[in-house]
Protein backbone atom coordinates (compact mmCIF):
# COMPACT_ATOMS: atom_id res chain seq x y z
CA UNK A 1 0.00 0.00 0.00
CA UNK A 2 1.39 3.51 -1.19
CA UNK A 3 1.26 6.25 1.98
CA UNK A 4 0.30 9.33 0.66
CA UNK A 5 -1.29 12.92 1.85
CA UNK A 6 -4.96 11.26 0.19
CA UNK A 7 -4.32 8.04 1.93
CA UNK A 8 -4.11 10.26 5.41
CA UNK A 9 -7.26 11.93 4.36
CA UNK A 10 -9.49 8.80 3.90
CA UNK A 11 -8.04 7.88 7.47
CA UNK A 12 -9.00 11.09 9.15
CA UNK A 13 -12.27 11.77 7.77
CA UNK A 14 -13.16 8.49 8.81
CA UNK A 15 -13.02 9.45 12.55
CA UNK A 16 -14.53 13.39 12.14
CA UNK A 17 -15.66 15.83 14.96
CA UNK A 18 -12.08 16.90 16.10
CA UNK A 19 -11.27 20.47 16.51
CA UNK A 20 -7.50 20.16 15.49
CA UNK A 21 -4.85 17.33 14.91
CA UNK A 22 -1.59 17.02 16.73
CA UNK A 23 1.35 14.68 16.29
CA UNK A 24 3.23 13.07 18.16
CA UNK A 25 6.23 13.75 16.57
CA UNK A 26 9.77 12.08 17.65
CA UNK A 27 11.72 13.61 14.70
CA UNK A 28 12.17 9.55 13.39
CA UNK A 29 10.86 8.51 9.86
CA UNK A 30 7.70 7.59 10.92
CA UNK A 31 6.59 11.01 12.96
CA UNK A 32 8.19 12.45 10.31
CA UNK A 33 6.48 11.44 7.27
CA UNK A 34 3.19 11.68 9.02
CA UNK A 35 3.40 15.19 10.20
CA UNK A 36 4.95 16.18 6.66
CA UNK A 37 1.66 14.04 5.11
CA UNK A 38 -0.37 16.30 7.65
CA UNK A 39 1.03 19.85 6.61
CA UNK A 40 0.03 18.91 2.80
CA UNK A 41 -3.65 18.97 4.09
CA UNK A 42 -4.86 22.23 6.07
CA UNK A 43 -7.04 23.64 3.46
CA UNK A 44 -9.06 20.09 3.25
CA UNK A 45 -9.11 19.69 6.52
CA UNK A 46 -10.41 22.45 8.04
CA UNK A 47 -8.89 22.54 11.65
CA UNK A 48 -5.75 23.15 13.23
CA UNK A 49 -2.82 21.35 13.28
CA UNK A 50 0.32 21.10 15.08
CA UNK A 51 2.97 19.20 16.78
CA UNK A 52 4.11 18.40 19.70
CA UNK A 53 7.48 16.56 21.09
CA UNK A 54 8.76 14.82 24.22
CA UNK A 55 11.94 14.91 25.59
CA UNK A 56 12.03 12.10 27.89
CA UNK A 57 15.95 12.69 29.31
CA UNK A 58 17.42 9.49 28.38
CA UNK A 59 19.84 9.94 25.87
CA UNK A 60 22.70 12.27 25.38
CA UNK A 61 21.35 13.95 22.29
CA UNK A 62 18.29 14.10 23.46
CA UNK A 63 18.33 18.00 23.57
CA UNK A 64 19.53 18.01 19.93
CA UNK A 65 16.73 16.06 19.03
CA UNK A 66 14.39 18.41 20.57
CA UNK A 67 15.91 21.66 18.44
CA UNK A 68 16.20 19.48 15.48
CA UNK A 69 11.98 18.72 15.86
CA UNK A 70 11.76 22.26 16.37
CA UNK A 71 13.78 23.35 13.10
CA UNK A 72 11.28 20.88 10.67
CA UNK A 73 8.28 22.51 12.28
CA UNK A 74 9.66 25.88 11.79
CA UNK A 75 10.23 24.55 7.73
CA UNK A 76 6.88 22.78 7.59
CA UNK A 77 5.19 26.11 9.05
CA UNK A 78 3.67 23.94 11.59
CA UNK A 79 3.17 24.86 15.49
CA UNK A 80 5.48 22.96 17.75
CA UNK A 81 5.18 22.30 21.40
CA UNK A 82 7.83 20.31 23.83
CA UNK A 83 7.21 19.15 26.92
CA UNK A 84 9.80 17.47 29.37
CA UNK A 85 9.28 14.37 31.25
CA UNK A 86 11.31 12.11 33.57
CA UNK A 87 11.23 9.18 31.42
CA UNK A 88 13.68 7.34 33.94
CA UNK A 89 12.33 3.84 35.14
CA UNK A 90 12.47 2.50 38.63
CA UNK A 91 14.32 -0.35 40.19
CA UNK A 92 12.39 -3.37 38.37
CA UNK A 93 10.21 -1.72 35.98
CA UNK A 94 10.93 -1.92 32.16
CA UNK A 95 13.01 0.93 30.62
CA UNK A 96 10.31 0.87 27.75
CA UNK A 97 7.08 0.55 29.67
CA UNK A 98 8.75 3.95 32.06
CA UNK A 99 9.28 5.79 28.92
CA UNK A 100 6.02 5.13 27.76
CA UNK A 101 4.49 5.83 30.72
CA UNK A 102 5.83 9.13 31.22
CA UNK A 103 5.17 10.27 27.60
CA UNK A 104 1.28 9.68 27.28
CA UNK A 105 0.75 10.98 30.98
CA UNK A 106 2.44 14.30 29.36
CA UNK A 107 0.44 14.21 26.43
CA UNK A 108 -2.97 12.98 27.65
CA UNK A 109 -2.12 15.92 30.31
CA UNK A 110 -1.23 18.79 27.76
CA UNK A 111 -3.84 17.42 24.54
CA UNK A 112 -5.99 20.48 24.01
CA UNK A 113 -9.95 19.67 24.82
CA UNK A 114 -11.73 18.33 21.30
CA UNK A 115 -8.39 17.32 19.84
CA UNK A 116 -6.94 14.45 18.08
CA UNK A 117 -3.38 13.04 19.24
CA UNK A 118 -1.94 11.40 15.69
CA UNK A 119 0.40 8.56 16.66
CA UNK A 120 2.83 7.04 13.77
CA UNK A 121 2.56 3.27 14.57
CA UNK A 122 2.16 1.70 11.78
CA UNK A 123 1.63 -2.40 10.57
CA UNK A 124 4.61 -3.41 11.09
CA UNK A 125 4.57 -2.03 14.98
CA UNK A 126 1.21 -3.62 15.51
CA UNK A 127 2.60 -6.94 14.65
CA UNK A 128 5.18 -6.90 16.71
CA UNK A 129 2.99 -5.54 19.32
CA UNK A 130 0.52 -8.75 18.67
CA UNK A 131 3.43 -11.15 19.23
CA UNK A 132 4.50 -9.26 22.84
CA UNK A 133 1.34 -9.95 24.00
CA UNK A 134 1.09 -13.49 22.91
CA UNK A 135 4.40 -14.28 24.20
CA UNK A 136 3.14 -12.32 27.66
CA UNK A 137 0.29 -14.86 27.78
CA UNK A 138 -2.38 -11.95 27.61
CA UNK A 139 -6.50 -12.36 26.81
CA UNK A 140 -7.86 -10.75 23.99
CA UNK A 141 -7.60 -7.49 25.32
CA UNK A 142 -3.96 -7.46 25.06
CA UNK A 143 -4.31 -9.36 21.58
CA UNK A 144 -6.21 -6.69 20.34
CA UNK A 145 -2.85 -4.49 20.38
CA UNK A 146 -3.24 -1.05 19.78
CA UNK A 147 -6.17 0.55 19.37
CA UNK A 148 -7.47 2.91 16.12
CA UNK A 149 -9.24 5.04 18.00
CA UNK A 150 -9.26 5.92 21.89
CA UNK A 151 -10.52 8.62 24.40
CA UNK A 152 -7.50 10.32 25.61
CA UNK A 153 -7.24 13.02 28.17
CA UNK A 154 -9.72 15.80 26.99
CA UNK A 155 -9.57 14.31 23.15
CA UNK A 156 -9.01 11.11 21.60
CA UNK A 157 -5.77 9.45 20.33
CA UNK A 158 -5.80 8.19 16.52
CA UNK A 159 -3.56 6.36 14.77
CA UNK A 160 -4.08 6.55 11.35
CA UNK A 161 -0.98 4.35 10.00
CA UNK A 162 -1.85 0.88 11.33
CA UNK A 163 -2.37 -0.64 7.69
CA UNK A 164 0.85 1.10 6.05
CA UNK A 165 4.06 -0.61 5.93
CA UNK A 166 7.57 1.03 7.46
CA UNK A 167 9.02 -0.22 4.30
CA UNK A 168 5.85 2.73 2.90
CA UNK A 169 6.40 4.96 5.06
CA UNK A 170 10.53 4.65 4.22
CA UNK A 171 9.59 5.34 0.52
CA UNK A 172 7.47 8.47 1.24
CA UNK A 173 10.68 9.63 2.70
CA UNK A 174 12.67 9.60 0.57
CA UNK A 175 10.68 10.46 -2.27
CA UNK A 176 10.02 13.79 -0.38
CA UNK A 177 13.71 14.13 1.00
CA UNK A 178 12.44 14.12 4.10
CA UNK A 179 15.29 14.06 7.19
CA UNK A 180 14.99 12.23 10.26
CA UNK A 181 16.46 10.75 13.52
CA UNK A 182 18.27 7.71 14.04
CA UNK A 183 17.62 6.62 17.98
CA UNK A 184 20.46 4.95 18.77
CA UNK A 185 18.50 2.68 21.24
CA UNK A 186 16.29 1.36 18.17
CA UNK A 187 19.38 -1.33 18.03
CA UNK A 188 19.50 -2.16 21.29
CA UNK A 189 18.25 -5.74 21.24
CA UNK A 190 18.38 -6.19 24.71
CA UNK A 191 14.68 -4.21 24.26
CA UNK A 192 12.16 -7.00 23.81
CA UNK A 193 10.58 -5.06 20.85
CA UNK A 194 13.97 -4.28 19.42
CA UNK A 195 14.73 -8.01 19.04
CA UNK A 196 11.79 -8.78 17.92
CA UNK A 197 12.02 -6.66 15.21
CA UNK A 198 15.34 -7.16 13.89
CA UNK A 199 15.70 -11.19 14.81
CA UNK A 200 12.28 -12.56 14.79
CA UNK A 201 10.29 -10.95 12.55
CA UNK A 202 12.92 -11.13 9.65
CA UNK A 203 13.06 -14.73 9.90
CA UNK A 204 9.26 -15.26 9.65
CA UNK A 205 9.23 -12.76 7.14
CA UNK A 206 11.37 -14.88 4.96
CA UNK A 207 8.81 -17.93 4.90
CA UNK A 208 6.09 -16.11 5.21
CA UNK A 209 6.07 -12.85 3.07
CA UNK A 210 2.88 -10.91 4.78
CA UNK A 211 3.66 -11.95 8.34
CA UNK A 212 2.91 -8.26 9.31
CA UNK A 213 -0.24 -7.99 7.25
CA UNK A 214 -1.32 -11.42 8.74
CA UNK A 215 -0.36 -10.13 12.08
CA UNK A 216 -2.14 -7.46 12.32
CA UNK A 217 -5.27 -8.89 10.63
CA UNK A 218 -5.45 -11.35 13.80
CA UNK A 219 -5.38 -8.25 15.94
CA UNK A 220 -8.39 -6.39 14.02
CA UNK A 221 -10.29 -10.08 14.79
CA UNK A 222 -9.09 -9.94 18.23
CA UNK A 223 -10.55 -6.38 19.04
CA UNK A 224 -14.01 -7.57 17.16
CA UNK A 225 -14.04 -10.44 20.04
CA UNK A 226 -12.78 -8.03 22.64
CA UNK A 227 -15.36 -5.70 21.88
CA UNK A 228 -18.16 -8.52 22.04
CA UNK A 229 -16.68 -9.68 25.18
CA UNK A 230 -17.23 -6.27 26.67
CA UNK A 231 -20.85 -6.12 25.51
CA UNK A 232 -21.76 -9.56 27.31
CA UNK A 233 -19.76 -7.98 30.37
CA UNK A 234 -21.71 -5.08 30.46
CA UNK A 235 -25.32 -6.74 30.02
CA UNK A 236 -23.98 -9.28 32.93
CA UNK A 237 -23.22 -6.40 34.83
CA UNK A 238 -26.02 -4.21 35.00
CA UNK A 239 -28.17 -7.56 36.02
CA UNK A 240 -25.67 -8.45 39.08
CA UNK A 241 -24.95 -5.01 40.17
CA UNK A 242 -26.45 -4.75 43.44
CA UNK A 243 -25.35 -1.21 44.22
CA UNK A 244 -22.51 1.17 43.05
CA UNK A 245 -19.43 -1.16 43.85
CA UNK A 246 -20.91 -4.92 44.59
CA UNK A 247 -22.03 -7.40 42.97
CA UNK A 248 -24.51 -10.32 43.63
CA UNK A 249 -22.72 -13.66 44.61
CA UNK A 250 -25.99 -15.53 43.95
CA UNK A 251 -25.97 -14.46 40.20
CA UNK A 252 -22.61 -14.44 39.58
CA UNK A 253 -21.82 -18.22 40.43
CA UNK A 254 -25.20 -19.37 38.43
CA UNK A 255 -23.10 -18.09 35.10
CA UNK A 256 -21.05 -20.25 33.28
CA UNK A 257 -17.07 -19.71 34.66
CA UNK A 258 -15.66 -18.37 31.19
CA UNK A 259 -18.53 -15.40 31.66
CA UNK A 260 -17.72 -15.50 35.83
CA UNK A 261 -14.14 -14.37 34.79
CA UNK A 262 -15.32 -11.80 32.13
CA UNK A 263 -17.60 -10.04 34.05
CA UNK A 264 -14.98 -9.75 36.73
CA UNK A 265 -12.91 -8.86 34.88
CA UNK A 266 -14.95 -5.95 33.45
CA UNK A 267 -16.29 -4.74 37.21
CA UNK A 268 -12.59 -4.41 38.58
CA UNK A 269 -11.34 -2.46 35.40
CA UNK A 270 -14.66 0.03 35.35
CA UNK A 271 -13.74 0.71 39.34
CA UNK A 272 -9.94 0.51 39.92
CA UNK A 273 -8.80 1.60 36.14
CA UNK A 274 -6.64 -1.98 36.12
CA UNK A 275 -7.35 -5.72 35.58
CA UNK A 276 -6.72 -8.21 37.70
CA UNK A 277 -3.77 -11.33 36.27
CA UNK A 278 -4.57 -14.83 35.73
CA UNK A 279 -3.96 -15.59 39.06
CA UNK A 280 -5.33 -12.99 40.93
CA UNK A 281 -8.33 -14.12 39.14
CA UNK A 282 -8.26 -17.28 40.14
CA UNK A 283 -8.05 -16.52 43.41
CA UNK A 284 -10.95 -14.21 43.14
CA UNK A 285 -12.95 -17.30 42.11
CA UNK A 286 -11.68 -19.74 44.45
CA UNK A 287 -11.31 -18.18 47.44
CA UNK A 288 -13.83 -15.49 47.19
CA UNK A 289 -16.90 -17.13 45.58
CA UNK A 290 -16.43 -20.60 46.79
CA UNK A 291 -16.20 -19.71 50.66
CA UNK A 292 -18.50 -20.10 53.18
CA UNK A 293 -21.59 -17.46 53.60
CA UNK A 294 -19.95 -17.06 57.41
CA UNK A 295 -16.46 -16.39 56.07
CA UNK A 296 -15.08 -13.06 55.40
CA UNK A 297 -12.62 -14.04 52.67
CA UNK A 298 -10.19 -11.37 51.17
CA UNK A 299 -7.77 -10.95 47.61
CA UNK A 300 -5.63 -8.02 47.33
CA UNK A 301 -3.98 -6.52 44.62
CA UNK A 302 -2.30 -2.87 43.44
CA UNK A 303 -4.10 -1.02 45.72
CA UNK A 304 -7.21 -2.71 45.86
CA UNK A 305 -8.75 -5.43 47.56
CA UNK A 306 -11.94 -7.99 46.97
CA UNK A 307 -14.07 -8.88 49.81
CA UNK A 308 -17.10 -11.03 50.46
CA UNK A 309 -19.97 -10.49 53.02
CA UNK A 310 -23.57 -12.48 53.06
CA UNK A 311 -24.48 -12.24 49.20
CA UNK A 312 -22.42 -9.39 47.88
CA UNK A 313 -18.68 -9.29 46.79
CA UNK A 314 -17.09 -5.90 47.04
CA UNK A 315 -14.61 -4.00 45.15
CA UNK A 316 -12.62 -1.56 47.88
CA UNK A 317 -9.73 0.56 48.05
CA UNK A 318 -7.25 -1.54 50.52
CA UNK A 319 -8.40 -0.50 54.13
CA UNK A 320 -6.18 1.59 56.46
CA UNK A 321 -4.31 -0.82 58.88
CA UNK A 322 -5.95 -0.83 62.04
CA UNK A 323 -2.33 1.15 63.81
CA UNK A 324 -3.40 4.01 61.57
CA UNK A 325 -6.36 4.35 63.56
CA UNK A 326 -5.99 7.16 66.24
CA UNK A 327 -6.76 5.64 70.30
CA UNK A 328 -9.38 8.94 70.97
CA UNK A 329 -9.79 12.55 70.16
CA UNK A 330 -11.87 15.20 71.46
CA UNK A 331 -14.39 17.05 69.31
CA UNK A 332 -15.73 20.52 70.19
CA UNK A 333 -19.07 19.95 68.72
CA UNK A 334 -19.18 23.89 67.44
CA UNK A 335 -16.43 22.94 64.00
CA UNK A 336 -15.91 19.51 61.88
CA UNK A 337 -13.11 17.14 63.19
CA UNK A 338 -11.01 15.58 60.39
CA UNK A 339 -10.29 11.18 61.30
CA UNK A 340 -6.37 10.63 60.74
CA UNK A 341 -6.38 7.35 59.75
CA UNK A 342 -9.44 6.01 58.92
CA UNK A 343 -10.51 9.44 56.41
CA UNK A 344 -13.58 11.22 56.48
CA UNK A 345 -14.83 14.22 58.44
CA UNK A 346 -17.35 14.28 61.10
CA UNK A 347 -19.25 17.32 61.67
CA UNK A 348 -22.10 18.40 64.12
CA UNK A 349 -25.51 20.47 63.61
CA UNK A 350 -28.35 21.34 65.44
CA UNK A 351 -31.83 20.94 65.37
CA UNK A 352 -35.03 20.20 67.51
CA UNK A 353 -35.61 16.41 68.62
CA UNK A 354 -33.11 15.51 67.19
CA UNK A 355 -29.80 14.16 67.77
CA UNK A 356 -27.89 14.14 71.30
CA UNK A 357 -29.24 15.92 73.85
CA UNK A 358 -27.63 19.46 74.13
CA UNK A 359 -28.40 19.74 77.80
CA UNK A 360 -26.17 15.96 78.16
CA UNK A 361 -23.02 17.60 76.02
CA UNK A 362 -20.76 19.24 79.13
CA UNK A 363 -19.43 22.64 77.31
CA UNK A 364 -20.37 21.38 74.15
CA UNK A 365 -17.38 18.48 73.86
CA UNK A 366 -17.74 14.69 73.05
CA UNK A 367 -14.87 11.96 72.76
CA UNK A 368 -14.43 10.48 69.35
CA UNK A 369 -13.23 6.68 69.74
CA UNK A 370 -13.63 3.31 67.59
CA UNK A 371 -15.06 -0.02 67.71
CA UNK A 372 -12.82 -2.35 70.02
CA UNK A 373 -15.42 -5.19 70.81
CA UNK A 374 -18.05 -5.45 73.51
CA UNK A 375 -19.57 -2.78 72.87
CA UNK A 376 -23.74 -1.51 73.89
CA UNK A 377 -26.07 0.77 72.23
CA UNK A 378 -30.17 0.89 73.31
CA UNK A 379 -31.18 3.05 70.16
CA UNK A 380 -33.84 5.01 71.11
CA UNK A 381 -37.35 3.86 70.74
CA UNK A 382 -36.27 0.65 71.68
CA UNK A 383 -37.08 -1.47 74.41
CA UNK A 384 -33.30 -3.14 75.33
CA UNK A 385 -29.90 -2.44 74.70
CA UNK A 386 -27.82 -4.53 72.12
CA UNK A 387 -24.45 -5.34 71.28
CA UNK A 388 -23.50 -3.06 68.87
CA UNK A 389 -22.19 -6.17 66.41
CA UNK A 390 -25.56 -7.62 66.74
CA UNK A 391 -27.20 -3.47 64.99
CA UNK A 392 -23.94 -3.94 62.54
CA UNK A 393 -25.57 -6.95 61.18
CA UNK A 394 -29.39 -6.10 61.45
CA UNK A 395 -28.11 -2.96 59.26
CA UNK A 396 -26.19 -5.16 57.16
CA UNK A 397 -22.77 -3.17 57.66
CA UNK A 398 -20.01 -5.35 56.09
CA UNK A 399 -17.32 -6.45 59.29
CA UNK A 400 -14.40 -3.89 57.62
CA UNK A 401 -16.26 -1.43 57.64
CA UNK A 402 -17.44 -1.48 61.15
CA UNK A 403 -14.52 -0.52 62.73
CA UNK A 404 -13.89 2.66 60.89
CA UNK A 405 -16.89 4.02 62.13
CA UNK A 406 -16.55 6.73 64.82
CA UNK A 407 -18.40 6.44 68.10
CA UNK A 408 -19.75 9.08 70.19
CA UNK A 409 -19.13 8.95 74.23
CA UNK A 410 -19.87 11.42 76.92
CA UNK A 411 -18.02 11.06 79.91
CA UNK A 412 -17.34 7.09 79.21
CA UNK A 413 -20.79 6.21 77.89
CA UNK A 414 -21.45 5.48 74.62
CA UNK A 415 -23.67 8.39 73.45
CA UNK A 416 -23.96 7.68 69.64
CA UNK A 417 -23.23 5.54 66.56
CA UNK A 418 -22.12 8.62 63.95
CA UNK A 419 -24.56 8.72 61.20
CA UNK A 420 -26.90 5.69 62.35
CA UNK A 421 -28.19 5.54 66.08
CA UNK A 422 -28.50 8.03 69.25
CA UNK A 423 -28.36 5.82 72.72
CA UNK A 424 -30.74 6.14 75.18
CA UNK A 425 -30.61 8.41 77.40
CA UNK A 426 -28.98 11.00 75.06
CA UNK A 427 -31.19 10.82 72.48
CA UNK A 428 -33.12 14.38 72.42
CA UNK A 429 -36.64 15.04 73.47
CA UNK A 430 -39.22 16.47 70.93
CA UNK A 431 -38.94 20.08 72.52
CA UNK A 432 -35.57 19.51 73.17
CA UNK A 433 -32.37 20.89 70.77
CA UNK A 434 -29.63 18.18 70.11
CA UNK A 435 -26.76 17.70 67.86
CA UNK A 436 -26.94 15.88 64.85
CA UNK A 437 -23.90 13.84 63.94
CA UNK A 438 -22.76 13.49 60.60
CA UNK A 439 -19.80 11.49 59.09
CA UNK A 440 -18.30 12.08 55.27
CA UNK A 441 -16.30 9.11 55.14
CA UNK A 442 -14.31 10.62 52.37
CA UNK A 443 -12.74 7.30 50.18
CA UNK A 444 -14.38 4.77 52.31
CA UNK A 445 -17.34 3.03 50.70
CA UNK A 446 -20.83 3.60 51.10
CA UNK A 447 -23.27 0.98 52.84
Amino acid sequence: MKFSPDYLLQQLHRHPGTCGYQVAFSGGLDSHALLHALSKLRAELGADIGAVHVNHGLQLDADHWESHCQQLCADLKVPYVSLRVDGKALRGESPEAAARSARYTALADWLPAQHCLLTAQHQDDQAETLLLQLLRGSGVNGLAAMPVLTTFGAGRLLRPLLDVTREALYRYAISNRLSWIEDPSNTDTGFDRNYLRRQVLPVLRERWPAVASSLSRSAAHCADAARLLAELAEQDLQALTVRGNTLSLTGLVALPLARQGNVLRHWTRQLSGKTPSAAVLARILNDVTGSRRDSEPCVRWGGFEIRRYREELFLLPRAAVPEEQPGTLDWALSGPLALPGVGGVLTATTETGRGIRVAAVPAGCVRVAWRRGGEYCRPAGRGHQHRLKKLFQERGIPPWERSRIPLIYIQDQLAAVAGMWVCEPFQAGPAESGFMINWLPGQQSNV
